[in-house]
């Protein structure tokens, strides 16, 4: 894609999951990224996996985005190793799902380390950049659009994502683009864990009737939707919600219509 080679991102939560799946895209795209991650152990063994495919292209730093100094820290890191930051992915969001049971601290931390660690990174991306054009890409999700059982934490902080970035779009403008992209079912480890047993062939309902593809989403996926909005092919995209959900959105009660009784069916 045009506009990525020789540029320079930060990654949120890159060191598993999607997050990591969109630094190795980046990579592989010629952008050079600093990624961060809670868990230094995890991060440390993806770098050390980077490397030695791409060099000193690619820096972990381990944070977590809802202590109140990571944002400045982590954008000065990247400045540092960098000198300049083309590229901002907010990946990095509380798997909080909380609903009755919800303590003022669930609450707390879904949107302190989810929409505001959003909105606090990318006011630091603007502060600390000399130049004026960038591109900036945030995680959402299907959860945000949707209301699903015993998640209020989790769905309302994921909705918050899609009116921060059409605020931050309109005053951004004309020279950073900001966009996020929302998945449906990803196959992560976290995804992982909603299943009986582990494995993909243990709920093959949500893959197979959940999307009008009729399959599990990939991390590669998401991530080179991802490359796709940072790069100038999307020039003329911004305070845009994508919808990467393989038409799980699209669909209604019915779903595919296998099991519906509906008028005309016949």
């Amino acid at each position: 894609m045009k506009g990525l080679e020789g540029k320079a991102a930060i990654v949120t939560g890159g060191s598993r999951g999607i997050g990591k799946a969109i630094t190795e895209r980046l990579l592989e795209d010629g952008v050079s990224v600093v990624f961060c991650g809670r868990n230094e152990q995890t991060g440390l063994a993806t770098l050390a996996a980077f490397k030695e495919k791409y060099g000193d292209k690619v820096h972990f730093v381990a944070c977590d985005m809802g202590d109140r100094d990571t944002p400045a820290l982590l954008v000065s890191k990247g400045r540092e190793l960098f000198g300049e930051l083309d590229f901002l992915v907010n990946n990095a969001f509380p798997f909080t799902a909380k609903a009755l049971d919800a303590t003022y601290d669930d609450w707390a931390h879904s949107f302190m380390a989810g929409p505001a660690a959003y909105a606090r990174m990318i006011a630091e991306f603007v502060k600390q950049r000399q130049q004026k054009k960038g591109s900036i890409v945030c995680i959402s999700s299907i959860s945000g659009h949707i209301a699903q059982p015993l998640r209020w934490t989790y769905n309302a902080a994921k909705g918050a994502v899609k009116q921060l970035i059409r605020c931050a779009a309109m005053d951004l403008a004309p020279d950073i683009r900001v966009n996020c992209v929302s998945p449906a079912w990803v196959w992560t480890d976290e995804v992982a864990k909603a299943t009986s047993d582990g494995t993909r062939e243990s709920a093959p309902q949500a893959w197979n009737e959940y999307h009008l593809l009729q399959q599990l989403q990939e991390p590669s996926q998401i991530a080179a939707t991802v490359a796709f909005l940072l790069s100038d092919d999307a020039a003329v995209i911004t305070g845009h919600d994508l919808y990467a959900d393989s038409g799980y959105l699209a669909m209604g009660p019915e779903g595919l219509g296998k099991t519906a009784n509906f008028a005309g069916s016949n």
